[in-house]
């Protein structure tokens, strides 16, 4: 669960250039390339603080948490929605990275059911405690995410992934009262773009039409948030196909009664919601947890005791086990997740009891983004790329049948 890498996802035919980012880099540009990569494990091995235990990250908390009070004309002004270049991804974009299918699986065209989905962090650096997905750093880093993880749910429909002020990897690592208090400014001021493309995402589409929302790490965690205040309770609740919060730990007794969708028990199901973790044997999750422990939920009771939600992505169902043999296909990408190609069978994953997803001995081939304690966080979709593609589907059925 960081934001992943910590979180973390772009072109338009009506962009302006400089909302066109993945033009910028040039094979001449290895340095920088090189540097990209770095920053991408940094993320990963930093963001979100239900992953580390502060204590442990003193030093670099100290170099990644921003020293200033949050403020909130240093991230600029809030984007507008009703421009495409305030979109990652959107219909019609040219070079759309979330139609990216990798070697070995098949294309598929286009279903008629719209995703919402929200990227994990890109913004690391520390001068400031949001950073804008659109600058072209950030930018190119989202298109990878948005090729390795949203490209899963693609064949749905229509694709929808919005840049927003996002909350600065440091922010997950505050860990004084003044810095704890910018950092949930921080993240409170990226909610409210998100909240803001979600509405602008609502507009577009048809009434009492069907839509899936999905989301990875910070993005994931801003996706609860969303569910609960703006569809538990609402009739949009009726309309949410699948919601999947992966990279972001899910109370089962904390969390999930103020969402406003129960947990998925079977793939024949709609209106529901997944969540996992993904970890290689022997898997140490003791950092996540204690953090995990520590918090609140979303329902306002305390997370301690409860248990964690563990979706199992090969069979659509809870706390349960499936051998490699039922796994479609895991992506391995490139390095600079640019590419790749579906491996099949793909890696084996059941539900301890801790609720993490285990996915077996450390598999090949995998760039080097992987976590401390054999965290495969980064991987949380292309693990199981083929079978989400397939959730997905089934549950678009469902969601059908049900009308």
């Amino acid at each position: 669960m960081t934001d992943h890498p910590g979180d973390d996802n772009p072109a338009d035919p009506t962009a302006t250039p400089a909302a066109r980012p993945a033009r910028v880099e040039r094979p001449a540009r290895l340095p920088r390339l090189f540097l990209w990569l770095v920053a991408i494990a940094i993320i990963i091995v930093i963001v979100a603080g239900l992953t580390y235990r502060l204590a442990g990250n003193r030093l670099i908390s100290a170099a990644l948490v921003p020293r200033g009070e949050f403020a909130a004309a240093d991230a600029g002004a809030a984007y507008d929605y009703g421009e495409a270049a305030s979109w990652a991804a959107r219909p019609g974009q040219a070079d759309d990275p979330t139609s990216f299918v990798p070697e070995g699986a098949a294309a598929l065209a286009r279903g008629d059911v719209p995703v919402f989905f929200v990227s994990p962090t890109a913004a690391f650096e520390n001068g400031q405690w949001n950073g804008r997905s659109s600058e072209p750093t950030k930018a190119l880093r989202l298109a990878g995410f948005l090729r390795t993880e949203a490209s899963a749910l693609a064949a749905a429909g229509p694709l929808w992934a919005p840049h927003y002020r996002q909350a600065v990897l440091g922010s997950f690592l505050a860990n004084t009262p003044e810095t704890r208090a910018s950092a949930q400014a921080a993240q409170d001021l990226a909610y409210a773009d998100v909240k803001a493309a979600f509405a602008r995402f609502l507009q577009a589409q048809p009434a009492g039409s069907p839509i899936i929302l999905a989301g990875h790490s910070q993005g994931a965690l801003h996706l609860l948030r969303l569910l609960k205040e703006e569809v538990a309770g609402t009739p949009l609740a009726a309309r949410i196909v699948a919601a999947y919060a992966v990279g972001w730990p899910v109370s089962i007794d904390a969390d999930l009664p103020a969402l406003g969708l129960r947990a998925c028990e079977q793939r024949a199901q709609a209106r529901c919601l997944l969540s996992w973790q993904s970890f290689a044997e022997p898997a140490d999750a003791s950092a996540i947890l204690d953090v995990y422990y520590r918090g609140t939920g979303l329902a306002g009771t305390p997370r301690n005791g409860t248990a964690m939600l563990c979706s199992n992505p090969l069979t659509g169902s809870i706390g349960d086990a499936a051998p490699a043999s039922a796994n479609p296909g895991s992506l391995v990408p490139s390095a600079t997740l640019t590419a790749g190609k579906l491996v099949t069978p793909g890696v084996p994953a059941r539900c301890d009891a801790r609720g993490l997803l285990l996915i077996g001995e450390t598999p090949s081939g995998y760039p080097a983004f992987v976590l401390p304690g054999n965290n495969f966080h980064v991987f949380d979709y292309p693990l199981f790329w083929e079978a989400v593609r397939q959730d997905v589907a089934a549950r678009v059925v469902a969601w059908k049948a049900e009308r």
